[in-house]
């Protein structure tokens, strides 16, 4: 089974999950509508395929704003060795063949790696259809290929597929008409009735390019960058001497010995999981924050962590309070650790746009976060897809009560007036009922950065945010954690904003500035002013 989304591999995370868990093949690419040009699915043989793939998808979705992307025929020159090209004729109408151009640009940009794609749907003529795909095969070199454009798992969904396609559009599907499909062919059909549509060495070569992608997610492997350590040093012994510093600092008396065998105990589990990048990637962003005055906090299970303590992210004494690490890191877990440091909410653009600055937008950018349909926004989308007008979209969203964990039920309808069993209302309330949990749209993470030694964009496709100045990944923290991939994460917290005024204030007061090493010296002190 092959996922080609358009311009897109948000959802092969996913995919690959669940076809690891069903023991099926799955085969990652991404379907293209070329500005200049018509449709060409791409498919990733291997790694570096995969990685030409992805960054493809980079540029066409950075030179765009978000949620759309341009591509051009001279994108795909020399881009993208070892992917596979299914060239897709247009769709309307059934007769329109590729031209003569972009069939030779296909053949040239990939040789012997490039197929002309039949899609038999049922349609007024698919004989006729056929037998000129095969003439122009003929005449072009280039093999057929049996292709489904496959849009639902089974042909009940049609319903569901033309309420998502009149969203997408921003219409009704009253009104959708071209946009939608003219039947419920594209699901994924028996073997049977495959072999029923489509000459066997259609079908046959669906096998053959199958049998040449190989690539999994499986073989994606994250490196760190490298920058932070210095010439003559190992991350292992650079990370020691930074918590050497810092243990001397935090306790200029003396390191308790408790406190020092702790330390060792972490910083050797550390090294086993080769987790020392991450933890001076965060130290150099705290320090960054430092250095500019801007206060930070790290949180959450890190406070668990006497080397987080001895580098300055955290502040949980581990001489003075009951410390239990493998809350934070532990290898029977395999999951890898997250330092969560929160930041001024009015300043942390600062530290965003400095990792930007650090390691460049080919190497940095912000987690997504998928959002879903819930019962309100699933009632409000696929209401305005049937036709209902605003006002009553409006009262059945905000018939919804929080004690209906979610859901959409038929006793909130009749409260608003309306009558469950009639037509309408019944088919909004099987559709939205049946869109829950669907992926609405793709944003982006709160603070959740990702940072390679290399092209990120190899990695996974970068493309624009909503805000100015901003990047983002196509997956969010549930993909990396599929994947065993780390991010940092830069959060905002408005109450250290509010901390910062009182310092200020503080100031005004005194006559003279109050720093945060002074607001510490006072809690230590147990000193109120």
């Amino acid at each position: 089974l092959a996922i080609t989304d358009e311009c897109s591999l948000a959802g092969v995370v996913r995919a690959h999950v669940a076809a690891r868990e069903h023991r099926l093949k799955l085969i990652v690419g991404a379907e293209f509508r070329l500005a200049d040009g018509p449709g060409i699915v791409v498919l990733a043989s291997d790694r570096d395929a995969y990685g030409n793939l992805s960054e493809l998808i980079t540029t066409a979705r950075r030179r765009s704003g978000k949620g759309s992307y341009s591509l051009q025929w001279n994108d795909l020159s020399a881009r993208l060795n070892g992917c596979l090209a299914i060239l897709i004729p247009p769709a309307l109408p059934a007769s329109t063949l590729p031209s003569p151009a972009d069939i030779t640009r296909v053949a040239e940009y990939f040789p012997r790696r490039a197929w002309i794609a039949a899609e038999l749907l049922c349609g007024p003529d698919d004989r006729k259809l056929l037998c000129e795909l095969q003439e122009l095969s003929r005449a072009s070199g280039l093999p057929l290929v049996a292709a489904g454009d496959v849009h639902m798992h089974v042909r009940s969904r049609r319903a569901l597929q033309d309420t998502l396609t009149a969203i997408r559009c921003g219409t009704t599907v009253a009104r959708a008409r071209q946009a939608l499909y003219p039947n419920a062919e594209r699901h994924l059909r028996l073997r049977m009735r495959l072999a029923q549509l489509y000459p066997p060495e259609l079908l046959a070569a669906t096998v053959h390019i199958a049998e040449r992608c190989n690539f999994s997610l499986d073989s994606l492997r994250y490196e760190y960058p490298d920058e932070l350590v210095p010439v003559g040093h190992t991350p292992v012994s650079y990370l020691r001497e930074l918590v050497e510093a810092g243990l001397r600092t935090r306790f200029a008396q003396g390191v308790p010995e408790h406190v020092r065998k702790l330390v060792e105990r972490e910083l050797a589990l550390i090294a086993e999981l080769g987790y020392e990048p991450y933890f001076l990637t965060v130290c150099d962003i705290v320090t960054f924050a430092k250095s500019r005055g801007i206060l930070c906090q790290g949180r959450g299970s890190a406070a668990n962590s006497a080397v987080c303590y001895a580098l300055g992210i955290t502040a949980v004494d581990p001489a003075r309070m009951s410390m239990l690490f493998e809350r934070f890191i532990s290898k029977e877990r395999n999951e890898p650790p997250d330092i969560d440091v929160d930041f001024e909410h009015q300043r942390r653009e600062e530290v965003i746009q400095y990792l930007y600055r650090k390691y460049g937008r080919d190497r940095a950018a912000l987690t997504a976060t998928v959002i879903t349909y819930r019962s309100r926004s699933a009632l409000r989308d696929v209401g305005k897809a049937l036709g209902l007008d605003l006002q009553q979209v409006d009262r059945i969203s905000q018939s919804l009560a929080w004690r209906d964990g979610g859901k959409v039920l038929a006793q909130r309808l009749t409260e608003a007036g309306f009558d469950p069993h009639s037509r309408r209302i019944a088919n909004l309330l099987a559709l939205a009922t049946t869109l829950l949990g669907f992926p609405r749209h793709l944003s982006q993470h709160t603070g959740g950065f990702v940072i390679a030694r290399g092209l990120l964009s190899r990695l996974a496709p970068i493309e624009n945010a909503a805000m100015p100045e901003r990047s983002v990944i196509e997956w969010d923290k549930d993909d990396l954690d599929a994947l065993g991939l780390l991010k940092v994460d830069v959060l905002a917290l408005g109450m250290l904003s509010a901390i910062r005024r009182a310092f200020d204030m503080i100031g005004l007061w005194r006559g003279a500035p109050a720093s945060s090493e002074q607001g510490s010296r006072l809690r230590d002190a147990n000193v109120r002013e």
